[in-house]
Formats: structure tokens, sequence, C-alpha cells
């Protein structure tokens, strides 16, 4: 099956995000690319979406520690040559704020004092430049498979639990699929159980930074997923903190809007 990525310029500095093919929009993992090599950074964007993993891009340091504090992704891919400095320093800075996402660094220079360096920085993984697509998509399944921090594949909260290998909602013995979207909007509410999450924070969540979100889709998602939970018997509630965003909460903590 041939892959066609598509890539957006959303601004000068987050450059541009490849999203799936229909075939693959079920994906559970999405992962932050810092590249300025535009040719690289689509060659790796396509075989990673190849290997069913979404991506986003930036090529700045300054533009990736802002997308990594707004946004919970499962691994991070750090090129150390960027406009704005080393990699190694967004890195640096990741590990010092206590975030714990796995690293792979993607770069030239490959003496062994460089590999040393980045891996004292925090880097997870190291790899230089040039390598073989199929070695760096191997290399981010690895990172994919660590545990951020020790969080349970299915999440649970109150009746309600998620399986996202399988797709699915549950509560009790009474489950319903969810659609790529729905799961990734659920996965970060049922995550933040109690907190309010930013309408912003969802669409980009659900959707990824560089797909084209219409003013309604966010709306439409959350009430298929209200009826979703009614359906089950679940007594979890997505609430509108009007002006605020979203929160995931017991029938009993707070009245549905």
């Amino acid at each position: 099956m041939q892959v066609q990525v598509q890539v957006q310029v959303l601004s000068a500095r987050v450059r541009y995000a490849p999203s799936l093919t229909k075939e693959r929009n079920d994906t559970m993992s999405r992962i932050l690319l810092v590249e300025d090599h535009e040719r690289l950074a689509r060659l790796v964007c396509k075989g990673l979406v190849a290997a069913g993993i979404a991506v986003d891009v930036v090529d700045r340091i300054d533009a990736a520690w802002a997308t990594i504090r707004r946004l919970p992704y499962q691994a991070v891919v750090i090129d150390r040559g960027l406009p704005d400095g080393d990699g190694l320093v967004l890195l640096q800075r990741m590990r010092r704020a206590g975030i714990g996402v796995p690293c792979l660094v993607l770069t030239a220079r490959d003496a062994l004092r460089d590999r040393v360096e980045g891996l004292d920085a925090g880097a997870d993984d190291y790899l230089p430049k040039p390598f073989a697509m199929d070695e760096m998509v191997a290399r981010v399944r690895a990172l994919l498979r660590r545990p951020v921090d020790v969080r349970p594949l299915d999440p649970s909260h109150g009746d309600l639990t998620l399986r996202p290998a399988s797709g699915i909602m549950c509560c009790g013995e009474q489950s319903v699929a969810l659609a790529a979207a729905e799961m990734q909007i659920m996965l970060l509410l049922l995550r933040k159980h109690g907190e309010v999450v930013r309408r912003g924070t969802l669409e980009s969540v659900g959707w990824g930074l560089g797909e084209a979100v219409t003013p309604s889709a966010l709306d439409v998602a959350l009430h298929r997923i209200r009826r979703k939970l009614l359906a089950i018997g679940s007594r979890q509630r997505i609430i509108n903190a009007r002006g605020l965003g979203y929160v995931l909460r017991g029938a009993g903590n707070a009245e549905q809007p």
C-alpha cells in the first residue's frame, strides 16, 4: 500500500504535520519530530506514517518546547542541529521540567563523546545520520513500547475503562467502539480526570497539529462520546466548564450542562 503524506504549512515555526491515510487513521500513537531539514523531515514522516504512527513536525527549539508543554506525545525525535541551537538544549529543558517522554536524538555527530553527551542529557536512544529508514522506524517503535510513567495500558477511573488497542470504552460488561479522535479525547480526559482541559488541547490531541479541524468537529465528537457513555451505563460525564474547557467527572460531582 502506498502511503500519501499530506503536508500543511501551519506557521513559520510549526511547519508541517502529516495526516494518516484512511486505512491508517486508527493509530493510537503520535510523536513530535523536531527537524529543520525539510526533505529529511518529509522522508521520516513518510516512513513513520506508513508504520501507523502519526507525526507532528516543528523546526525550532522554542516551537518544540511550547508544543511539548501543550500536548501529551508518546515520543519525541530531536535533531541536534537546529536553527536556534543544539537539540540537546530542548532535551535538557524537558528533563529538568520532569517531562519523561522517551526521546530519540538524530544527529550527524557520530563521535563517541557526542553519543555519550546525548545520552547524558537524557536521551533514550541516539541515531547518527545517515540512517536506514527501517532502523529509525524500529527505534521509534521501541520507544513507544516504553511507558512515559507507570500508566496502565487500559486506563480506568470509576466505572469506566478505555482499551486503546481494541478501540473500545467499557463500563462493567457493556462496551462501545470509539473512533480514533474520540479515543484520543477520552484518553486525555480520563488521565486528567477532574481537571479542566482546554478546547484547543482536545482538538490537537484528537486530530493532530496538521489536521484542518472544522469549528464543530470537537462538539460533534463530544456529543457522540456523551451518547456512548450513556449507552453503556457509565456515570462519568463530560462537563462543559464554560469559557475554560471540558472536564470528565462522575455524575454525582457535577450536573451535565
